[in-house]
């Protein structure tokens, strides 16, 4: 008998498996059926720099202004040794723009619009710096890197010795901000190493591999105050955002957790503490990380960090952060102490993401809700740093597979990724990653960049089965883009709040509209806008599944 029950058990266990991966959308790889045929090219070389490792990241936004969704892609080319001819360089190292046709299709427009950088590229990020209605893009490079101003009619002018950008640093990751809530946009860039070509190989058991992080010193990060003029300044220093013996910073994320309305700033750093800079509303920041409990994992080691993201998965109203590491992902959820008090307490275990993380490298994690229930998932490119980590080690792989985990709604996470689509069985050196509905049907598609290998572009079937709301910001008094606004959407009997973000997960940027799903609510009972300035802006009674732009009241 008791053999009879486990039988049925089974059974049930199994039907109960097959039922729930039914009911999920799944990613389709469709990056060849849409024009897009994108290659990284990380110019590896026997000397294993380790700047070939890192990857490249990608930015989702709307160059044009029509409506569709474009795509960006950061390449590196060949290392920058000397006797690199021009014609190589231009050929094998620029980045790559593609638009959004809007009919399924993306057509190469880089050499038309001006935009194909040919540094040895990192990243890019996206913000309006001079409100005038058009985005313009920022560019990370190992050495100079570059901003490029929309001149509104298709086409980019490159404005970097102009606008005082005069970082070069290595750096990585660039996040646009209203740090000092003026009106106009900042930019903080993150630098990683201090690195240079004509450093030695490194050896491992006789081995030409990439050297560890900690093997080099770390690198200050900047901070560009917006002069109002087309110019910027770097206020780093003055600000206290100079870290040079702990920063070995691989990605940012600007937002604010203590709901005062100036942006903070989250870094995360290979191998050395991350920090958290709180904004001290008068044009300094302090770095709280160790009072707030995020500057090591709970255990007080400082992990190697390669992304970031917020969001507010639990529905308290508060923005948490998950961060993609060498060892695990570590979800610090932000509570309250009372008062104006905040802190974070390490949730991975108790949110069930350390076990499944645990055997992979993770480099760009997302907060996005993909099949639109209302609760935000996680998505994670993984990869390892190391190419010959085969030949060290019998337990460990370069290329790893992708992973998408369903938020349970009750502060726990199950990984779907083998229900999913095909993409997730397949092994990639994954690195970043970005999201955006590009194809503008109501849910949350996917791209992921991979070193030295193919980039992918996931579209999301079946998420859209739920009801949705896209929503963009367009500020007057506050930045054109809404960022540092809040977003707080009342719908079936749930309350979920986001923030507009430039940069974010790793090197990449996604779409600045937020899409919230709502489940199977039919109305959406109250919108709220937080704007950055602290004026706010309710509209009621919103009908479902349309994509609502809201323009601030002058």
């Amino acid at each position: 008998m008791s053999k009879y029950n486990s039988v049925l058990g089974t059974m049930f266990f199994l039907c109960v498996i097959y039922c729930f991966a039914e009911e999920l959308p799944v990613y389709v790889d469709v990056t060849q059926d849409v024009g897009i045929n994108f290659k990284h090219n990380n110019g590896k070389t026997d000397h294993k720099h380790i700047i070939e490792t890192m990857g490249s990241g990608a930015v989702f936004f709307d160059y044009n202004l029509d409506g569709n969704v474009d795509l960006y892609f950061v390449n590196c080319g060949p290392v920058p040794v000397e006797g690199i001819s021009k014609d190589i360089i231009a050929k094998e190292a620029k980045n790559i723009l593609y638009q959004n046709d809007g009919n399924g299709q993306f057509s190469d427009v880089t050499d038309r619009t001006g935009s194909g950088d040919t540094g040895y590229g990192m990243a890019a990020s996206v913000g309006d710096i001079d409100n005038d209605g058009d985005p313009d893009l920022y560019v990370c490079n190992y050495g100079q890197d570059h901003l490029y101003r929309n001149n509104g009619d298709g086409t980019f002018t490159n404005i970097t010795k102009a606008a005082g950008i005069d970082n070069t640093h290595w750096s990585i990751a660039a996040v646009f901000l209203d740090y000092d809530i003026d009106g106009d946009l900042d930019i903080f860039v993150v630098n990683y190493l201090i690195y240079d070509l004509s450093m030695p190989v490194t050896l491992y058991k006789g081995i030409v591999g990439y050297g560890h992080p900690r093997s080099y010193s770390g690198t200050p990060d900047v901070l560009y105050r917006n002069n109002g003029d087309g110019t910027f300044t770097n206020v780093a220093g003055d600000a206290g955002l100079v870290n040079y013996t702990e920063g070995r910073g691989m990605a940012a994320v600007a937002f604010d957790y203590d709901k005062d309305n100036y942006p903070d700033i989250y870094v995360a750093n290979d191998t050395s503490r991350n920090f958290l800079y709180h904004n001290n509303g008068d044009g300094t920041f302090t770095d709280e990380s160790l009072f707030l409990g995020v500057g090591y994992d709970e255990n007080g080691i400082a992990e190697g960090s390669m992304g970031v993201d917020v969001g507010d998965y639990n529905h308290d109203g508060l923005s948490d952060i998950i961060v993609a590491n060498s060892e695990k992902a570590t979800l610090y959820k932000l509570q309250s102490s009372g008062g104006n008090g905040y802190y974070f307490t390490e949730a991975t275990v108790e949110s069930k993401l350390q076990q499944p993380t645990l055997p992979l490298v993770g480099f760009s994690p997302l907060f996005l809700d993909y099949n639109n229930d209302g609760h935000i998932d996680i998505f994670c490119a993984n990869g390892h740093p190391q190419a010959v980590i085969e030949q060290l080690t019998d337990y460990e792989k370069y290329a790893q597979r992708d992973q998408l985990f369903y938020n349970n709604g009750d502060g726990t996470f199950t990984e779907v990724s083998k229900h999913s689509g095909a993409y997730f069985t397949k092994e990639l050196v994954g690195r970043a990653a970005a999201s955006a509905d590009y194809d503008n049907d109501g849910d949350i598609d996917i791209v992921i960049m991979n070193s030295n290998q193919r980039a992918v572009l996931l579209r999301n079937e079946g998420g859209n089965r739920n009801n949705w709301i896209s929503i963009r910001l367009i500020g007057k008094q506050n930045n054109r883009d809404g960022i540092g606004s809040k977003v707080i959407v009342n719908a079936g009997g749930i309350t979920q709040i986001a923030e507009v973000k430039s940069g974010s997960s790793y090197a990449s940027g996604s779409d600045l509209r937020l899409l919230f799903g709502i489940g199977r609510a039919e109305k959406i009972e109250s919108i709220l806008v937080n704007w950055q300035n602290s004026t706010e802006q309710k509209i009621d009674n919103v009908g479902i599944n349309q994509f609502l732009t809201i323009t601030e009241l002058e």
